[in-house]
């Protein structure tokens, strides 16, 4: 395994070897250092450089690993001429393994390969023709093997790795997590914590953007929960956590941005991957064929997965004091979830010319979810029982989501290119559920009845462009448009007895909620590296923001049109080995459709909720200074972290009567008052209000330690303050701080006869909230994995929290001056499953990765639940920015993500 960090190292190293063995040729290069094939050196008076003709030929190649067809990244090139066996040029390969050497003069040659921990490979007879450019094509490196009482040790690829711009967890190489789903992958990422309900926060903020393949999707928006519920596990390749976006990014998304990468193939020929599993709470199967012939790739995969004998149960005591006298509820449910969820996607990519293409993905998601609970409720008052009764709740959720887009690129020279990206997305989603109410003896004397259908729809365009504008600067603007339309029907009826007929419920008011919020976006990066080894981006984004929204049976809102200024800087400098970043940011929040949608959800009439369609956008300032570095097979990260949000979105608790006071007389009130019509004034109601503001300061760290190159150990812990407050004058007016403490581990080994063991565990103390704590949980798992057939087939076997017989209980408690509730939530997780995966056909690295459009990121909505460079200088070894951060193996590199 080898770090970011340690193949920089390295190849400072392989450089200076270079330089001894080459001579001064490589003395002085333009910015400092090779930049990829891109430059030539500059010539040395007295040396054999400025001696050397050059011509106007090219020599381009591309260097893989040969155990792992995988690029070596900045391997060491340099080219000898036959006749003196002198060196005359020489270069470095980029982060996809690519070289090129220009303005090469006809003649023989030959050519030397570099790179630690590979042998070094000579080409002999490498002849260069008059007006001719030569392609080498894949030039495969031996790594060096080593054989210590008959072990043979060859490497790996790191588990955890640091980018420029961001850390990447590669979930390709998590043998456990096979036939589940995207939440537990999540769970393995250092700085991300997912709760039991699938709920992700980045540093304990929830405001956190998740994209897949660098896109948004507008079920990302609905709900991120059942979004990764939606990924199945064995299609993901990597998870990049971005902690400090840069000015391409949109302003939102103030905690972060998760980016999920897909597997996707670009070599040439033809596969079939069949996967498949089963277990006591789930089972999958998926197929994922693959064919690329010539400048036409294309892609076919379908997944579906079913999730069952998923139980719970939870407690809740909640005490209100209303009139003077104080109420004690006290429920006890029983649940049970099952879903049913597709994924189907179709892909295509084209090279219209060695500088244009052309990409476009449609993909269509599905899920049936079903989820039943059985629920009795107790109520005293004063100390004695006045009432109980019991209900069955069946709650059903479907929707159905489609995600096209189309890109096209066109680069012009390095690091000089325009991008131009197209992208509809739009989700349907049918929410209801029914409710049977028992009397005494256990007999339905009447039911309710919940509709909400609702979509979710966005059309973006986007343009892009960057150019150097020196051999160590780079300069980028573009322009962007959100089309947003969401639309919220709901409905209530009732019936009587357990076969009356529904009718519409008098004491509810049904409506349609129109929501259309518009985003124009512009944005200017530049950035600049120096000859000692510091990086500067700095750059600014304006955002302005119309909305128009109405109930259609009632009245319009009244939102008015909002602009944003929000800047961004990142500094980064390398010394002796070791990183040190620094980074600052603004974001905004707006509020999603889980915030927004003022549906009633009365299933269990004690603890309903309902959205706050007046919210504002709240701001957010990031600062963070991180210090990293790699020895001996040992990775170190060390973050600090402040977060500072005013006018926050804040999860507001009250019981009905105080909730209807506290809003009484604004334009929110209106809504609320009439959605309460009916609600007991002991009910605690949740909802959403601008009252807060947030101040976090915390460390992450992070790494692993190989401690053979089969036998990986890593993991992390994560600290952090937190002190929450509000303004508000009413009973409502709180403060809460607290620490929270998190940690995971992860061991990886590879045995005799490709046998592979991997652990993980995790565990998170409870977090505090502006109104109480959120319990505490912890997961942990085993996999065992046998790969057989040439690696063509693979058997596994994995097990979850398997000491859990009784349950894994979260108790929470909140509060105010006028209620306080605590509930206890079991979830009942032990699992285990079977995997079996078989690939079919063979496909040849026989050409360069294929140049992908850079696509769209919508990354601007608040669910309801790093350096930040994009494209580097020639300085950094980099070659344009023209892969979307999905359409390369093994993740975006800087630049794919967009705004």
């Amino acid at each position: 395994m080898i770090t970011f960090l340690q193949r920089a190292v390295k190849q400072i190293i392989c450089s200076v070897f270079l330089v001894v063995a080459a001579g001064p040729v490589f003395a002085q290069f333009p910015g400092g250092m090779p930049g990829g094939g891109n430059q030539r050196p500059a010539a040395i008076p007295g040396t054999a450089t400025d001696q050397t003709p050059r011509g106007n030929s090219k020599i381009t190649g591309f260097v893989v690993d040969s155990s792992v067809t995988k690029a070596v990244e900045f391997a060491s090139i340099a080219l000898y001429t036959k006749v003196t066996n002198k060196a005359v040029d020489g270069t470095v390969a980029d982060d996809k393994g690519k070289f090129t050497l220009n303005r090469v003069a006809p003649g023989e040659y030959k050519l030397m390969l570099t790179f630690i921990g590979f042998k070094t490979k000579t080409i002999n007879d490498v002849k260069v023709v008059k007006g001719e450019d030569l392609d080498l094509g894949v030039i495969k490196l031996s790594p060096e093997v080593k054989t210590l009482n008959e072990v043979t040790v060859t490497g790996q690829k790191e588990v955890i790795e640091e980018k420029v711009d961001r850390l990447v967890f590669n979930a390709d190489r998590d043998i456990a997590a096979k036939g589940g789903d995207a939440t537990e992958i999540l769970r393995k990422v250092p700085m991300l914590s997912v709760d039991l309900d699938g709920n992700v926060q980045l540093r304990g903020s929830a405001n956190v953007r998740v994209l897949i393949n660098g896109k948004p999707s507008t079920i990302v928006a609905q709900n991120v929960s059942d979004a990764l519920k939606q990924i199945p596990s064995d299609m993901i390749k990597t998870v990049e956590v971005i902690t400090s976006p840069s000015a391409k990014y949109d302003a939102e998304g103030s905690g972060g941005i998760i980016n999920i990468i897909t597997k996707k193939n670009t070599l040439q020929g033809l596969t079939l991957n069949i996967d498949t599993g089963a277990g006591n709470r789930g089972s999958n199967l998926g197929l994922n064929g693959n064919y690329r012939k010539g400048k036409l790739g294309i892609s076919l995969n379908g997944h579906g997965r079913a999730m069952y004998n998923v139980k719970g149960k939870s407690t809740s005591d909640q005490t209100a004091t209303i009139d003077g006298v104080e109420t004690i509820t006290r429920q006890n449910a029983s649940t049970l979830n099952q879903n049913l969820f597709g994924n189907y996607s179709l892909g295509m990519d084209y090279d219209i010319s060695k500088t244009a293409s052309l990409t476009g993905n449609i993909r269509f998601g599905t899920r049936n979810g079903m989820n039943t609970q059985d629920l009795s409720t107790e109520i005293y008052k004063a100390g004695a029982l006045t009432g109980s009764n019991s209900r069955y709740v069946d709650s059903k959720n479907f929707s159905n989501t489609v995600d096209a887009n189309l890109d096209y690129t066109k680069t012009f020279k390095p690091q000089q290119e325009f991008s131009l990206s197209g992208q509809f997305s739009r989700n349907n989603q049918k929410s209801k559920y029914l409710a049977d109410l028992f009397d005494a003896d256990g007999n339905v004397n009447s039911r309710q009845k919940n509709d909400n259908p609702s979509y979710n729809q966005e059309i973006t365009f986007q343009a892009d462009y960057q150019t150097p504008v020196a051999k160590n600067q780079l300069i980028e603007f573009g322009g962007k448009t959100i089309f947003r339309q969401v639309e919220s029907d709901y409905k209530y009826y009732v019936a009587q007895g357990s076969d009356g007929e529904f009718v519409t419920d008098p004491s509810r008011k049904s409506n349609i909620l129109n929501y259309n919020q518009n985003v124009m976006a512009s944005y200017l990066s530049y950035q600049f590296a120096t000859k000692n080894k510091w990086n500067f981006k700095v750059g600014s984004r304006y955002e302005y923001t119309v909305i128009n929204a109405d109930f259609k049976n009632s009245f319009t809102l009244d939102i008015p049109d909002y602009g944003n200024l929000v800047p961004s800087v990142n500094i980064s400098k390398m010394i002796n080995g070791k990183t040190f970043k620094w980074g600052y940011n603004r974001r905004l929040q707006r509020p999603g459709i889980q915030s927004l949608n003022p549906n009633l959800n009365l299933a269990n009439p004690q603890n309903i909720s309902l959205g706050n369609p007046y919210l504002k956008p709240e701001m957010t300032d990031n600062f963070e200074m991180s210090w990293s570095t790699s020895f001996k097979g040992t990775y170190l990260n060390f973050t600090g972290f402040y977060r500072h949000t005013g006018n926050s979105i804040t999860s507001v608790r009250s019981n009905a009567a105080d909730i209807r006071q506290i809003f009484s007389g604004t334009p929110y009130g209106e809504i609320l008052t009439t959605a309460l019509e009916g609600v007991s004034n002991s009910a605690i109601v949740t909802t959403s209000s601008n009252i807060g503001k947030e101040q976090a300061v915390g460390l992450n760290i992070f790494g692993n330690v190989n401690i053979t190159p089969k036998f990986t150990i890593g993991g992390g812990t994560d600290i952090m303050y937190q002190m929450l407050s509000n303004g508000s004058q009413t009973t409502l007016k709180a403060s809460n701080s607290g620490m929270t403490i998190g940690g995971r581990f992860f061991s990886n080994i590879t045995l005799k006869n490709n046998w592979a063991v991997q652990g993980f565990g995790f565990v998170r103390s409870r977090q505090v909230q502006l109104q109480g704590t959120m319990g505490g949980f912890a997961f942990y798992s085993l996999g065992i994995r046998k790969e057989f057939a040439d690696k063509r087939a693979s058997v596994g076997a994995g097990l979850e929290n398997f000491f859990n017989f009784n349950g894994f209980k979260v108790r929470s408690s909140f509060n105010s001056a006028a209620f306080t509730q605590k509930t206890t939530s079991t979830q009942f997780n032990t699992g285990v499953r079977v995997t079996f995966s078989y690939r079919i056909g063979k496909m040849s690295f026989n050409q360069p990765q294929r140049r992908r459009g850079k696509g769209i990121n919508n990354d601007d909505v608040k669910d309801g639940g790093g350096g930040g460079g994009d494209a580097q200088p020639q300085q950094q070894n980099s070659t344009p920015a023209t892969n979307g951060p999905g359409n390369r193996p093994g993740g975006g590199r800087p630049g794919g993500q967009k705004n």
